[in-house]
């Protein structure tokens, strides 16, 4: 680990050299807000954005991806044999990615990239990425990352971690892949280690103190899974919710998709498109059985799955990084904070 100083008259520069190695991705303002785009030739990212609507797992993890083709054309050789789709897995960075996203990209990980089976889209397009992230010095008022495994300069996931010093940038350089971006971006001028890690620690302890959002965790594991199941507040979580699946389209840890086969003339391809846990087509079987057919069992689901089966099955901790995108979208107030502190404090009553 290192610390590089980057002056911010400079910052533009750097960033531009490294298009001759890299695929740039970042924040980008548009009439709805920030969101993590492809930054094409002139486009910076901005980087005094607060948070961005949606996250950066898009750029590993499409939403929607053309995975297999084949022809159906019988006068070709391989007619009706499924190849894999051509990808792109050119290196790419991610340049101001906030601590939380890097955090659940490790936590989605844990899904795509398992002894048993290797997504090779979700794993390849990981590999080619460098995550440069961006501290957060101000955390806003849905930010619970701290009592979420996270925090607002957490490092879990990055290879670059950079701090805003006003008139310039203090990166610290966590990994081969980050130093070879840097590198790319000539960024080399480098600061006091013991001086730099003190200036980190300040920042980060007075971003922690900023956060006023807290989520109560510790019980969670010694919860029985099904009194936990039929608590009597599911109904009233699932109260006002409208399926409307706006929750999992900004969370950053969901992974959930469908695939489907298109057909056009004598070609046919297989892609996957994000999904919902929400939908109640989600679990819909063929013969019209739907096992969560009532909007309480698919509120249920979604943070039994986030809080409870995920923390059983992997010990990592919860299935959420706190950024607070769900709270701030949801129409109709849900809030994951209220949820989970809920189920720690659960106890059945005899």
């Amino acid at each position: 680990m290192k610390f590089i100083t980057i002056d911010k008259k400079e910052w533009a520069k750097g960033i531009e050299r490294s298009r001759e190695t890299y695929q740039l991705f970042g924040p980008v303002k548009d009439k709805n807000g920030f969101f993590i785009k492809n930054l094409e030739n002139g486009i910076l990212p901005d980087m005094d954005y607060s948070s961005s609507v949606m996250s950066v797992k898009s750029v590993l993890f499409p939403q929607t991806e053309r995975m297999l083709f084949t022809t159906l054309d019988e006068s070709q050789e391989d007619h009706h044999i499924m190849k894999r789709a051509q990808t792109d897995t050119t290196p790419r960075a991610v340049i101001g990615i906030r601590p939380y996203d890097a955090k659940a990209i490790e936590l989605v990980k844990l899904n795509f990239d398992t002894p048993e089976y290797r997504d090779p889209y979700w794993c390849d397009a990981y590999e080619a990425t460098t995550f440069v992230g961006l501290g957060i010095n101000r955390p806003g008022p849905f930010d619970f990352s701290t009592s979420a495994g996270s925090g607002p300069f957490c490092d879990d996931g990055l290879d670059v971690l950079l701090a805003d010093m006003d008139d310039n940038y203090l990166a610290k350089v966590l990994t081969d892949k980050g130093e070879a971006f840097m590198a790319a971006c000539t960024f080399d001028a480098i600061a006091d280690e013991k001086e730099s890690k003190a200036l980190f620690d300040i920042l980060q302890k007075q971003a922690e103190k900023n956060i006023a959002s807290h989520v109560d965790t510790d019980k969670l594991k010694e919860k029985t899974l099904l009194e936990l199941h039929e608590a009597p507040f599911w109904d009233d979580v699932a109260f006002s919710c409208i399926n409307c699946g706006t929750c999992t389209f900004v969370c950053p840890t969901c992974w959930c998709f469908d695939i489907q086969d298109e057909t056009k003339r004598k070609s046919s391809t297989r892609i996957r498109n994000w999904d919902t846990c929400m939908s109640p087509l989600f679990t819909r079987h063929a013969t019209g059985h739907n096992p969560r057919d009532t909007k309480t069992q698919r509120v249920r689901q979604r943070f039994m799955h986030k809080l409870k089966y995920f923390l059983d099955k992997y010990d990592q901790g919860i299935m959420c990084v706190g950024c607070g995108r769900c709270v701030k979208s949801c129409p109709v107030n849900i809030d994951i904070r209220n949820v989970c502190n809920m189920m720690n404090a659960f106890e059945k009553q005899n």
